[in-house]
């Protein structure tokens, strides 16, 4: 169990001279270098199998001129998926998940299934928008993450198939299948509530899972623009909410406490951009009276229909403005 602190004593025969014993192996080949052997005749045999069966050792067989190896076989049927289909009886309305992303591909293929197959078994009909900000550098500076404005961008792209929206984290994943995703009609619903969230529990925190309707949004003028770099664009939502006269409501009779969801960001591997540039130390505590939803600027450089693990997605390929004299912090440089 414990790494031995001996040293291992040195045999008659390892003088340097390469010999053989009489299985044929070099005396100085140990257990680590067979296993290691035996790793890689097992991974190409694998490989093999896999292109025989699915037919690409014969495809490229006939394309050198040469004889294919035989018939090709049927390759091993994958497991079944699970395949859910939206039904009118599911009611009139209809989610927009909105995930703010860049550069989170591993927690990408855990969300998107597990939250087709959530959204699914609660017959919310609904379709997942993911937001990849792709605008890496401008004028040699790296631009700097915008959830906010990606959020907005999502909103505006989502179109009229969608009559409310959840603005939601990629790396939080509900577990309890008692959380509420229906249409908020009476106001802004937070499901990631203080009381539920595995990490931030003050009372205005409104991050992690919010749902809105559309009007709702609209009338809050989408969020601020202004916040580069991680945290601080909820907190200045929540002042949006309570300015526009709307009525927060959350979960009520969940007893899953914060086992209630997943996180799956690991801070060790993935480090949060935190720091606060120029003025913006200053800025990150007033309210923008003026930006939001209808001063967002961008551009969609594609958009993509995928299907991860069977669930479908948009991926929405973003590219946001960055406007050095309204925002100097926007950019890494």
């Amino acid at each position: 169990m414990f790494p031995s602190r001996r040293k291992a004593a040195q045999l008659p025969w390892e003088d340097g001279r390469s010999r053989l014993i009489p299985s044929g192996l070099p005396r100085k080949c140990s257990v680590f270098h067979l296993f290691v052997g035996c790793l890689l005749l097992g991974f190409l045999s694998l490989l093999w199998l896999q292109l025989s069966c699915s037919g690409d050792v014969a495809w490229a067989a006939r394309g050198q001129g040469q004889e294919a190896p035989g018939p090709s076989r049927a390759c091993p049927p994958e497991p079944p998926r699970e395949h859910w289909e939206e039904d009118e009886s599911w009611g009139p309305h209809r989610l927009a998940v909105l995930v703010p992303f860049r550069e989170r591909f591993e927690e990408l293929l855990v969300f998107v299934p597990h939250m087709h197959r959530f959204l699914s078994k609660k017959k919310i009909q609904h379709h997942i928008y993911v937001l990849n900000q792709v605008d890496h550098f401008s004028f040699g500076a790296l631009h700097r993450f915008n959830r906010a404005a990606l959020i907005n961008a999502g909103f505006l792209e989502s179109g009229n198939s969608t009559d409310y929206i959840a603005m939601h984290d990629v790396d939080l994943l509900p577990l309890n299948e008692e959380l509420d995703y229906g249409f908020p009609e009476a106001g802004p619903f937070h499901v990631a509530s203080p009381e539920l969230h595995p990490l931030y529990h003050y009372k205005t925190y409104v991050g992690g899972i919010l749902l809105l309707s559309k009007q709702h949004y609209q009338l809050c003028n989408g969020m601020s623009n202004r916040f580069w770099g991680w945290g601080r664009e909820d907190d200045e939502f929540y002042r949006r909410i309570k300015g526009a006269g709307l009525q927060l409501f959350r979960p009520s009779g969940i007893t899953t406490g914060y086992k209630t969801f997943r996180h799956l960001h690991d801070p060790a591997w993935r480090k949060r951009d935190q720091k606060r540039i120029a003025a913006q130390k200053q800025e990150q505590f007033k309210v923008d009276r003026e930006g939001g939803l209808s001063t967002v600027k961008y551009r969609v450089d594609s958009r993509t229909a995928l299907s991860v693990g069977g669930a479908p997605c948009t991926v929405l390929n973003i590219l946001l403005d960055c406007d050095k004299a309204a925002t100097p912090w926007c950019t890494f440089s």
